[in-house]
């Protein structure tokens, strides 16, 4: 089968597995790619695995690169707790230029691998707080890859896809569990233990945990006691 290939940006959490459950779904060979990128637990990566292989996806590889070297986020430096209140503005869970360290990692599997679409979960929960989550973002790292690389430059043009973009976490729930996602595989939470069971207090629990409310659906997280 000739079947167009794709990247898929894989951290273990939500967001990521419905972006490959929707890759998937669209007919797209895939290589998943996660990090470990010296963030507070491996919880997610263990959960990118089961995520991976429950999706048969046959080609899932983890990079490792330490972001903790530079430090000045909550997910990588442990001298900066993670925050357990509501804040406003960019949260110190905010990892400087992650989604351009990783989006470059992509393109260049992307080029490898003959893709020409790379998907990311980044969506409107994210870019309200995150920079590097916003569609003029996403449309300005689309310009650089198609003028970076070669296949850009040959013209197989690169595309950077966003399905989750305008979904709300409710919605993001919907579309997973209709695409027959097991939500209870994946790990969301800034600082979950050893086994991947959640805090239920920070940022990511509490949107997590208001869009099974809202979506009118069982929460499968499993909350550390």
């Amino acid at each position: 089968m000739n079947m167009p290939h794709a990247v898929v940006l894989l951290s273990g959490g939500l967001d990521s597995a419905t972006c490959l459950a929707i890759a998937r779904e669209q007919g797209y060979s895939i290589s998943a790619l996660s990090f470990d990128y010296g963030q507070r637990h491996n919880a997610e990566l263990a959960a990118a695995r089961r995520i991976a292989k429950a999706l048969q996806v046959e080609d899932h590889r983890v990079m490792r690169l330490d972001l903790g070297l530079i430090g000045g986020s909550a997910l990588t430096d442990a001298g900066i707790a993670v925050p357990e209140e509501e804040s406003e503005g960019i949260p110190v869970t905010y990892v400087p230029a992650r989604n351009t360290v990783f989006l470059s990692f992509a393109l260049g599997l992307a080029e490898v691998t003959g893709a020409q679409d790379i998907f990311i979960g980044v969506n409107a929960v994210d870019y309200s707080g995150y920079p590097d989550c916003r569609p003029e973002y996403i449309a300005a790292f689309t310009r650089v890859a198609n003028l970076a690389t070669k296949a850009g430059v040959e013209g197989g043009l690169m595309h950077i896809r966003t399905p989750l973009i305008d979904l709300s976490k409710a919605d993001i729930i919907r579309t997973g569990l209709r695409l027959g996602l097991d939500y209870g595989l994946t790990v969301s939470c800034y600082q979950a233990d050893d086994d991947g069971s959640a805090c239920g207090r920070c940022d990511a629990c509490r949107l997590r945990r208001k869009g099974f409310s809202d979506a009118g659906v069982a929460d499968p997280t499993r909350y550390a006691p």
